[in-house]
């Protein structure tokens, strides 16, 4: 039986080179209506910082900016914490190619 997330007649993509380039939109999605990707290139693709890298710290945000903060976040169904990281990550990189 098929994972329930996948489909036995769309061809999976197990190598992100076989993904092409797209001119549009529109030609994007009609590629990924045709094909689906390899459960295991998804989870190595998934970012995993290494735990003991890691540094706990404390910010201070006024109430009602963390609960639209957590609002976000619940409408994306992310931990509100990991999506806070991953604006961060975002962020650092565009101010590093300035």
């Amino acid at each position: 039986m098929a994972a329930p997330d996948s489909s036995p007649d769309l061809p999976l993509i197990r190598l992100w080179k076989d993904v092409p380039a797209f001119e549009t939109d529109d030609d994007e999605c009609a590629f990924w209506a045709g094909h689906q990707i390899d459960a295991r290139l998804m989870q190595m693709s998934m970012h995993r910082p290494d735990v003991r890298e890691s540094t706990t710290i404390t910010l201070r945000f006024d109430p009602r900016m963390l609960s639209r903060i957590k609002r976000v976040a619940r409408r994306r169904y992310l931990n509100y914490q990991s999506m806070i990281k991953q604006w961060l990550s975002e962020r650092l990189e565009q101010e590093l190619k300035e």
